[in-house]
This record gives structure tokens, C-alpha cells and sequence, in this order.
């Protein structure tokens, strides 16, 4: 059985490795000081010389020793940190970059076959134009990766990981999917019925979100959020291969809803969300959004002007007068002077219908 000690210790051949390297350093700074000491020393009596080399080297292979390891850890942390951040970003984005860093070097060394042969300040303005464009190469190539990869016809198939591979017409079928989709439940019941063809991308920043949600202090989040991770390990269950949880993320957008939404265009897909202000931002971005609020208002009943319909006027309306009743789809109908028919079921004729943003509803009055 493993045990934590074994658990955090590093194999043998990386101990030994780093003992080699730690070696080799410090005897590189042996023999430097040991060199420097012997020039500078030059003229002194051959015990004093000797004495001065042997200290001056003891000195300096003692002070590498006390200050080379937090700095070897300092830099050797930096490196993890920039090497995790590489595994995590998109296939897209690294050839992106790459190829950015291949054109701005590729401008500043036509440029550097002119600047380079002024005198005394051409080398330095070389070196400054070379690191120049390398920047703004990289940076202009991450920051319009959408754009350039529609332009060289490139997908985004790395960032789906190993459970997901996917061709140009899967791409375009990828249903990114919100948090609010996913705790509202009804998003599950549209895919196990078919009516939801393709893959559901859930990415790790929504599970995350999910995550904190369920631990909540409030106990109606916490439940919600519960709910989510419920529901997830059901569809995921019930349809095998379509719920894919990919491991991606933007560090320079901070909002989920802007990381959905950046997503989204990457894959070419749509997002599944039942938020009205997301929808709303999707629409000026030109990004394709799946709203479930909109299915369900979309498949309930149509009811024409003059039409009688069969409903139970449960309490008052806002006027006086009026009474409200339900559908079972839950559309409400306001009947006019239903106030005196309330816990009656009667028979009531409609006389419009009004489409809202949030829904339909129906005005009638008594038959």
C-alpha cells in the first residue's frame, strides 16, 4: 500500500538526476572561482596564493550551495507552471501562436537586413525589433485565433480531449452547455427523447461552477447545485459517448458566460442554455444558443381569438374583475369578470393572445 510519505517522494532516478545536476553546477562555479581567484592572485607569495584560491573557492562554492536551491526552485516552479499551462491550452491556440511567433520573427529579420547595418545602435535595434514582433505576432495571432482558423480551415479538435473526436460536421453539431441548463433538468429529458442530436460539451469552468454551488451555505443553492451534478451523472450514464467534460479554459476572460460563449465559436457549435440576458449576448456576438425557455413556450398549445377552451379559475386577477386561470403547459389565462367564478370550472372564450418575452398568455372571458 502506498503511503503519503511515498506518495509526494520522487522516483529514485530524478533524485539521482538532480544530484548530478547540482554536481555539475557547483563544480562549474569551483573552477570559475578557482580561475578567477588564480588571475587575480598573481603576484602573491605561493603559501599566500595558495591559502587565497583555496578560501576564495571555498567561499564561493559554499555561497552556491546556500543560494542555487531556492532559485533552482523558484525557476523550476515558474517552468511546471508555464508547462501546465501549455498542456491545458487548445491545439488551436498553440498553432496559433506558433505560427504568429514564425511571422513576427520572419517581419524582423527583413527588417534587421536594413536597420542592422546602421552604425553603432543597428545591432541593438536588431535585438529590440526581433523580441518586438515576436511579441506582437504571438499576441495578435492568440487574440484573432477564431478568425485566422476559420481562415486556414482549422478545427478546434484538441481541446475536446480523448473521449471526443470529432470531424468538421460533428464540430458544427457541439451543444456547449450552461449551468443554468443544466440545473433547470428539462435539457435531459429533450436528449434522452432524441429531439437533441450531437455532442454535449460540459467544460470544466461549468462543473466547477456546479461544484460551488453545491456547497453553498444556502440550503435552495445547495440543493440546486446538487441537482446539476445529478442530472449529469445521469446523462452521462444514459447516453454513453455524448456528455464529454472537457478540460479547457481561458485565463484572460474571467465571466462564464463570456468563456461559454468563446467556446462556442472555437467549436463552431451552439450553446444550451435557458438564460434570457446569455441568449441576449449570444445574439450580438453571432453566436448560435439553444434556449429551452423558447422550446417549451414554442410547443405549447396555440389558441385562436374565438376559440372556447375548458379552465378553473383559481384566484384574482390584477383588476377587480378579472379572474386567472392555468393551462397544464402552464400559459396563463386572464378571464374578465372571472373574479366571481374563483375554485369554479367554467367554460371561457378567447378573445387574443399575447406573446412576451417570457412566455405567452391568454386573454378571455366567460362563455
Amino acid at each position: 500500500m502506498e503511503t503519503k510519505k511515498d506518495a509526494i517522494t520522487p522516483p529514485a532516478w530524478r533524485r539521482r538526476l538532480s544530484y548530478f545536476f547540482y554536481a555539475l553546477i557547483y563544480l562549474l562555479i569551483g573552477a570559475g572561482v578557482f580561475w578567477l581567484a588564480f588571475r587575480f592572485s598573481d603576484g602573491m607569495e605561493s603559501f599566500e596564493r595558495g591559502l587565497a584560491i583555496f578560501v576564495t573557492t571555498f567561499l564561493g562554492v559554499m555561497i552556491a550551495a546556500f543560494l542555487l536551491p531556492p532559485l533552482f526552485n523558484v525557476i523550476s516552479g515558474i517552468f511546471a507552471k508555464f508547462v501546465n499551462h501549455i498542456f491545458k491550452m487548445p491545439v488551436l491556440d498553440i498553432c496559433c501562436v506558433v505560427l504568429g511567433l514564425i511571422i513576427g520573427l520572419i517581419i524582423a529579420s527583413l527588417l534587421n537586413t536594413v536597420v542592422g547595418k546602421i552604425q553603432v545602435i543597428g545591432p541593438y535595434i536588431s535585438m529590440t525589433s526581433l523580441l518586438f514582433f515576436a511579441y506582437l505576432g504571438i499576441l495578435v495571432a492568440y487574440r484573432k485565433r477564431t478568425e485566422l482558423a476559420s481562415l486556414l480551415n482549422w478545427r478546434s479538435t484538441g481541446a475536446l480531449g480523448k473521449n471526443m473526436h470529432v470531424t468538421g460536421s460533428q464540430a458544427a453539431e457541439a451543444k456547449v452547455v450552461d449551468t443554468s441548463a443544466i440545473i433547470d433538468g428539462r435539457m435531459a429529458d429533450i436528449c434522452r427523447l432524441g429531439f437533441l442530436e450531437g455532442q454535449l460539451v460540459v467544460p470544466n469552468f461549468v462543473l466547477d461552477e456546479l461544484r460551488h454551488i453545491a456547497d453553498l451555505q444556502d440550503v435552495l443553492k445547495r440543493n440546486r447545485g446538487r441537482r446539476g451534478l445529478d442530472i449529469l451523472n445521469r446523462l452521462q450514464k444514459e447516453l454513453p459517448g455524448r456528455v464529454v467534460i472537457m478540460d479547457v479554459d481561458y485565463p484572460d476572460i474571467n465571466e462564464v458566460d463570456n468563456k461559454l460563449l468563446r467556446l462556442a465559436q472555437d467549436l463552431k457549435g451552439s450553446v444550451l442554455t435557458n438564460d434570457f440576458n446569455l441568449a441576449k449576448v449570444a445574439q450580438v456576438q453571432g453566436v448560435h444558443i439553444l434556449n429551452v425557455n423558447e422550446l417549451a413556450n414554442a410547443l405549447k398549445a396555440v389558441w385562436l381569438p374565438g376559440e372556447v377552451i375548458s379552465v378553473e379559475i383559481v384566484h384574482q386577477g390584477k383588476e377587480p374583475n378579472q379572474g386567472l386561470a392555468y393551462l397544464p403547459d402552464g400559459t396563463m389565462i386572464v378571464v374578465e369578470n372571472g373574479r366571481q367564478h374563483i375554485g369554479r370550472k367554467i367554460k371561457a372564450e378567447v378573445s387574443s393572445v399575447l406573446q412576451t418575452a417570457t412566455g405567452r398568455m391568454i386573454f378571455a372571458r366567460p362563455k
